[in-house]
């Protein structure tokens, strides 16, 4: 069996009963990080033996833990620094691997950011989206971002070095967006901060102590517009003409259609001189081409 174990966010008192049981009672932890869990272990009185299993290592290490579990039929259990394993943590690949290999997979459940950050955002949402960390590249980001409008929710990390960037670019693509910023969930110097993107952002840059604390940002999208996509450049009236001549329309036809797309009347009227003096131009220079019979 692979136990996957949430542990706590920041407060040690977060950590469930059989939660602790659970990891005692294991062969083997996969760990995100073996020196942060060594300090919950520690604390919990825990003696269990650790193994690392993080992002760099663990679509190797996932094959090496599942094969230890067939060949000598012991339980394992999955855990992350903090919260829940395999969201927005490592985790995904030893789940999969196991699953795939007839292994049962058991939730453990218990501390994640995500929930705790939309329970005290005080937003109404029947349904949000999770989006974990969002790319550092700006274009890349403000195409997310756009992407996110006119939706109901959102709800992202962030690293308190990136955050004021983050509500920068959230200010200035969905200005119209609710944030709720929420740092150091369960600990002594939890912090919420909410309001309109550009009110967050300004509060943010006030506080002194924004670049402490990791962070989950709740946006409530339901007051943001998605844009709509650019229309398409307007043909040249020649180019209308000449697909209304090919169409078998007339001169005058193909002009009175112009006015009614919106053309200007003396607009339509030249467009039509210099298509019927480009159509005689052309006629009689075929007409020169052509060699005598």
């Amino acid at each position: 069996m692979l136990y996957v174990v949430a542990t706590p966010i920041g407060n040690l008192g977060d950590m469930s009963p059989r939660a602790v049981e659970t990891l005692r009672q294991v062969a083997l932890i996969a760990a995100e990080d073996t020196r942060v869990t060594r300090k919950l272990t520690a604390h919990f009185d825990i003696r269990t033996p650790l193994t690392s299993c993080h992002e760099h290592n663990e679509r190797g290490k996932a094959a090496q833990i599942v094969r230890k579990m067939l060949d000598e039929g012991i339980d394992v259990a999955l855990v992350t620094d903090a919260g829940t394993p395999a969201i927005s943590d490592p985790g995904t690949y030893l789940v999969r691997e196991c699953a795939e290999n007839g292994i049962p997979v058991c939730a453990v459940p218990g501390p994640t950011a995500m929930a705790s950050a939309v329970s005290v955002s005080g937003f109404d949402l029947t349904e949000f989206t999770f989006y974990g960390f969002l790319p550092r590249e700006k274009a890349a980001l403000r195409e997310k971002l756009r992407g996110m409008a006119g939706t109901q929710g959102a709800v992202v990390h962030e690293s308190p070095f990136r955050v004021i960037r983050l509500m920068e670019e959230i200010a200035e693509v969905l200005p119209e967006a609710l944030v709720s910023a929420s740092c150091d969930l369960s600990k002594l110097h939890e912090l919420t901060i909410r309001g309109t993107a550009g009110q967050v952002l300004e509060k943010l840059k006030e506080n002194e102590k924004t670049e402490k604390g990791e962070y989950c940002l709740v946006l409530d999208l339901r007051n943001t517009k998605k844009e709509q996509p650019a229309l398409q450049a307007p043909a040249s009236a020649e180019a209308e003409i000449f697909s209304r001549l090919m169409a078998g329309q007339d001169l005058r036809r193909a002009r009175e259609a112009l006015a009614e797309k919106g053309f200007r009347k003396n607009e339509a009227y030249a467009a039509c001189l210099r298509v019927q003096r480009f159509l005689e131009d052309y006629c009689l220079k075929d007409q020169e081409n052509r060699e005598p019979e």
